[in-house]
């Protein structure tokens, strides 16, 4: 039975679900090597989850006031200094404990903060340099290519056609549907791994979201807002 392309989990233990995976992205403290190591013998490639725009921690000096209204963490200022040697220096430690790979979320700055694109695509140059050979799978970061695209190994495109809302999970309006078709069908150009991942809670909207990604050339994952499942 051939594995599945790719999983994104953010629970802990289930190295057995996990087996199933070409790849997998994991929360970096939740794994001891001992488990990376396993996983790696089985065959696993492991991404370890890491924020480039935003900030869970204590307060800091490279803070923003703003938070992200959905997740509670703090906005930062990409180009900071010492925000710069914070995330090179979690990309090495994860690499040190056994991760093969980055996960680099919060690429969308463009929608935020659009002076910091500069910033941000200098900031996963250097996490590129810093974790050589290490593979590096991007989340949308859409405002950064095509320069992006020399940088990372894969695109994950988050919420292609479902997402979470207050009102529950539900597939994308029609307009959004046919421009996030015309972003996938630009990232095809590129020779890069392509995943999807969207969100849902039914089999028939798990189902629309996997027949849309074959239908676009993507890998998909479908899960939970909490990226629970296995």
């Amino acid at each position: 039975m051939s594995r599945r392309p790719i999983c994104f989990y953010y629970g802990d233990g289930h190295l057995d679900h996990l087996a199933g995976y070409v790849r997998v992205v994991l929360q970096p403290d939740f794994y001891q090597p001992t488990e990376l190591r396993h996983l790696a013998e089985q065959g696993v490639q492991t991404l370890a989850y890491l924020s480039l725009s935003e900030d869970q921690g204590p307060p800091a000096p490279w803070q923003r006031q703003e938070r992200n209204p959905d997740w509670g963490g703090a906005f930062v200022r990409v180009g900071h200094p010492l925000w710069v040697a914070h995330v090179v220096g979690a990309a090495k430690k994860a690499i040190a404990l056994g991760y093969a790979g980055l996960f680099l979320d919060t690429l969308n700055v463009e929608l935020t903060y659009p002076e910091d694109v500069p910033h941000l695509l200098t900031l996963v140059a250097a996490v590129r340099e810093e974790a050589k050979p290490a593979y590096l799978l991007a989340n949308r970061g859409f405002g950064m290519l095509p320069r992006l695209a020399e940088i990372v190994d894969g695109i994950v495109f988050e919420s292609f056609s479902a997402r979470w809302t207050e009102d529950g999970y539900a597939a994308w309006p029609p307009d959004v549907l046919e421009f996030h078709a015309q972003i996938a069908e630009q990232l095809l150009q590129l020779e890069l791994d392509l995943y999807s991942l969207d969100y849902a809670d039914s089999q028939g909207l798990t189902e629309f979201a996997e027949r849309r990604a074959r239908q676009f050339g993507l890998q998909s994952f479908v899960s939970d807002r909490a990226l629970s499942q296995t």
